[in-house]
């Protein structure tokens, strides 16, 4: 079972990537270069919207096993922390989905769905005895930081070198764990 989980993470972001390119195939307007990822789940913007706002769903509930994992492996009160932190990304993921772009709460529980699994990756890693996950899990969490303060061209761009950093972080736990 806990190998299983231990590659849940990296079957999350596949399952992400392969609903968002379901969704742009409905939406060929779809720009990375001048959107949101969120707009693929906008009803007011995208044909069946419901593909991506059931894709963040659906993945939350990847992130949300990737969590688990992280928390029953944990060599300590720390690294425990930092999977519980990670699942309540898996909330706010599931919760994208559910406040999907053009309502109130999309750009809080947007935000949140970030800084949640980057601190949660930071403490994970700060409790970890083995020095790639420790050093890496904070390279990662700077290079989240230092993409907020890049003037990127559109919201996609920086939420898609945000998801790949969250790759890295996941391919490096199944390896390392």
């Amino acid at each position: 079972m806990m190998r299983h989980l231990k590659y849940s993470g990296i079957a999350g972001v596949v399952v992400y990537w392969l609903f968002v390119a379901w969704s742009i195939g409905k939406n060929p307007w779809f720009s990375f270069w001048s959107n949101a990822l969120s707009d693929l789940g906008s009803p007011e913007m995208a044909r069946a919207s419901w593909i991506y706002n059931y894709g963040l769903m659906v993945t939350a509930v990847f992130v949300l096993a990737f969590s688990v994992y992280l928390m029953l492996s944990a060599e300590n009160k720390l690294q425990t922390v930092g999977g519980a932190y990670v699942s309540i990304s898996a909330i706010f993921l599931a919760l994208i989905g559910v406040f999907h772009a053009g309502t109130r709460p999309h750009g809080f529980v947007s935000t949140y769905f970030f800084v949640q699994f980057f601190l949660g990756m930071l403490i994970y890693g700060a409790g970890s005895k083995d020095r790639a996950i420790r050093y890496g899990s904070v390279a990662l969490f700077a290079l989240a930081l230092l993409g907020t303060f890049i003037p990127w061209p559109s919201v996609a761009l920086i939420e898609t070198y945000e998801i790949a950093l969250m790759a890295v972080f996941t391919s490096l736990i199944a390896i390392k764990r």
